[in-house]
């Protein structure tokens, strides 16, 4: 079991309009958190975006470097969510 932990989500393009703001700051009190199980828990609580909170194209960065699923967590963390964006 991991130790309590607060980290601080930054939403951006589609994701920030859809979840109604740009960033949340969200307190961790259960098992060692990755960026996988982040995911996991950010479409448990909005069902309506959990495709796109969970599909291959989103991209995770970590403190400002690109994450992969499996990269750790831990406390005071800055994570940014990108979905896919279109345009021309």
């Amino acid at each position: 079991m991991g130790a309590a932990m607060k980290v601080t989500v930054r939403y951006f393009a589609l994701l920030r309009e859809r979840m109604g703001r740009a960033s949340e700051e969200l307190c961790w009190e259960g098992p060692d958190l990755d960026v996988a199980r982040l995911r996991e828990h950010l479409a448990g609580r909005a069902p309506a975006l959990a495709a796109l909170l969970t599909g291959r194209l989103l991209l995770v960065a970590v403190n400002r470097q690109y994450a992969a699923a499996d990269t750790p967590l831990k406390d005071g963390d800055e994570i940014a969510l990108f979905p896919p964006v279109s345009g021309g």
